[in-house]
Parts: C-alpha cells; structure tokens; sequence
C-alpha cells in the first residue's frame, strides 16, 4: 500500500501502486499487457525492451535490490527518500545547528544518521525534528486510527500527521514537505 500527501485517507491501504509503462520506451501497458522480470517484475513492453535494459541500462546491477525493496515502485520511492532526506536536512543545515530533535532527543538520528530539519512556522528552539521521527509518529497515529476504526474527522486529523506540523499546526513546505512525502509513500 502506499500514500501520498494529499490523496484522501480512505484510499490509504486500498491501492498498491503499479507503474503501467515499459521501464524502457515508457510505452502505456496498462495493468496486463507486457512482460516482466522474472525476479523483481519490473515491466517491459516486449523482450526488445527488456533485453536492452539488461544489457545497456543497468537493470541486472539493480534487479536484486529492486526485488528486495518489494518492486520497482518501492525501490524507487525508497531511493527518493534517501535523496529528499539528505537534501531537505542539508537545507536546514544551518537553521538547526545546535538543536535537538522534538521528538527523539537526538541532534543527529541514532538510527538513521540523518540530520534535522525545520518546515513549518514554529519558532525559537520548537520544530526541530528529523524526517524519520515525524513520519515514525505519522505512521503511528494513522495505523492507530485505522485499527480502532475511527470516524472520517479523527482519521483525518491523524492523517493530517503527514503534512501538518503537530506544534504549529502549519503546514510543511518546501523540501521538508517533499521528504515527507516520499516517506509517507515508503
């Protein structure tokens, strides 16, 4: 399943996303027509396209991670957010010098090493956080409210986790947004 700020809650865990194009020509496949890797089910619109991706594209360097990601959907929003990350932290770089993260604790991430950022209208020493702590907590709230079943109102501002910053109560912008983003979706 994956999410993307903006789509509708309901539609959270209804989709799995499934790209419809050749990975070469971007020919239109839609959900059936083609061929896929054997391994990792990245599609192609003929043996052609899927052969030169092997062979000229890179694609047996890249197979067995994409497989291992779940797909090349995954591997791609995973990629994504690694980049977004680093670019949104790198970003904030000067802004969050000597703060910790809200939420952790922590300056640099134990975890992920990642540093802090800071997209919404809090001031002074409050909203500094890391990317993987506020999609952590956003994830958290939406898994909760979906196993207790909750109403369409307290859903949604569970949701609203993903692009609303919890101190505030501003959006995120820019490149936070953006990493974000490709979190909720990863």
């Amino acid at each position: 399943a994956f999410c993307i700020v903006g789509l509708p809650p309901s539609d959270l865990t209804t989709y799995k996303m499934i790209l419809t194009q050749c990975a070469v020509c971007a020919t239109e496949l839609g959900l059936t027509l083609g061929k896929k890797c054997g391994r990792c089910s990245t599609r192609y619109c003929g043996a052609e396209c899927q052969k030169q991706h092997w062979e000229q594209r890179g694609h047996d360097k890249l197979c067995k991670l994409i497989k291992k990601a779940g797909g090349a959907e995954q591997y791609h929003a995973d990629t994504k957010y690694t980049e977004t990350v680093a670019v949104a932290a790198a970003a904030c770089a000067e802004d969050t010098k000597g703060q910790t993260c809200y939420i952790c604790t922590q300056a640099l991430h134990w975890k992920t090493k990642e540093g802090l950022v800071r997209g919404c209208s809090c001031r002074g020493a409050s909203g500094f956080a890391h990317i993987s702590c506020l999609a952590r907590q956003a994830k958290i709230l939406v898994a909760e409210a979906e196993e207790r079943d909750l109403d369409d109102d307290a859903f949604d501002a569970r949701w609203r986790r993903w692009d609303t910053c919890r101190l505030c109560e501003q959006d995120y912008h820019g490149v936070v947004r953006c990493a974000l983003g490709w979190a909720c979706w990863k």
